[in-house]
């Protein structure tokens, strides 16, 4: 049986979408077999970033609704042989997912591959509950600053008392994904550094991901950053990051710090 993935945050514009496909990606580059979801009911941008969106013809909720089979929904990467997406709907509403529907929809992918991720849409709505009502892990992106973290910590909570795994009273493998960091910008005080959000957290931190210009350039060719350039810095984040997810324990170097400076490892053994 595969594992299920929630990417999730309380923010909106933190690198949900982008760090699903990236990460994805990454694992699908391994030898994976993965398969994306977009529970983002009503605007949909997963697709974009996976440089699918002309070849949606079946979404998430048709699924749900009966009007399409799973197989017809889901749609092969050009790329990566064993990357899938399942895209969500741009013209019907959120209350179209049911729970009934998600947890079939999970169960059969959970049968079929190694790696179920699932794009959250942000906030604590419809959309977003359900896409982390079945996690077995779940990954909370926040951005070096005030605001995303507070939110963070609220989705934290939710994770912890809204989950199938919280109403069994397991404990929710959660870890913490830091995106557009700027370490001079750090410095100097315009965002927190990464001890001041991991204290706030205190999660395990899966990666790092530097603030770059090769993030966008990714998404306007669509493609996620690991295939469109993989040697960059945030690619190279997310190769490390999807590599702590399959269970690797390594050094998570904070980008733009003096050479051979490490922060703590947060690397934790995958459940």
């Amino acid at each position: 049986m595969g594992k299920v993935i929630v990417v999730t945050s309380g923010k909106g514009g933190v690198g949900k979408t982008t760090s699903t496909a990236a990460l994805g990606a990454a694992l699908a580059q391994n030898g994976e077999k993965v398969v994306v979801v977009d529970f983002d009911v009503g605007l949909r941008n997963l697709d974009l970033v996976m440089g699918a969106e002309r070849r949606v013809v079946y979404d998430l909720v048709n699924v749900i609704q009966g009007e399409a089979k799973l197989t017809q929904a889901l749609i092969r990467d050009k790329r990566v042989e064993t990357l899938y997406l399942l895209p969500a709907s741009q013209t019907r509403d959120k209350e179209n997912l049911t729970p009934e529907g998600v947890e079939q929809v999970i169960a059969s992918l959970k049968s079929a591959f190694d790696w179920v991720i699932c794009d959250s849409p942000a906030g604590i709505e419809r959309g977003a509950t359900l896409a982390m009502r079945h996690a077995d892990v779940a990954i909370v992106v926040t951005n070096p600053e005030v605001s995303s973290v507070r939110d963070s910590d609220r989705i934290i909570g939710l994770l912890d008392s809204k989950t199938l795994k919280a109403e069994n009273g397991e404990a929710m493998e959660k870890h913490l994904l830091l995106t557009r960091y700027d370490a001079s910008r750090a410095e100097r005080g315009d965002m927190l550094k990464v001890d001041d959000v991991l204290e706030i957290l205190s999660i395990p931190l899966l990666g790092i991901i530097p603030e770059s210009t090769d993030v966008l350039r990714a998404s306007n060719v669509g493609a996620p950053v690991t295939l469109a350039d993989g040697r960059s810095a945030p690619a190279m984040a997310y190769f490390e990051a999807a590599r702590r997810l399959k269970g690797e324990v390594l050094p998570v170097t904070i980008p733009g710090e003096k050479r051979g400076f490490f922060s703590k490892v947060f690397g934790r053994k995958a459940a």
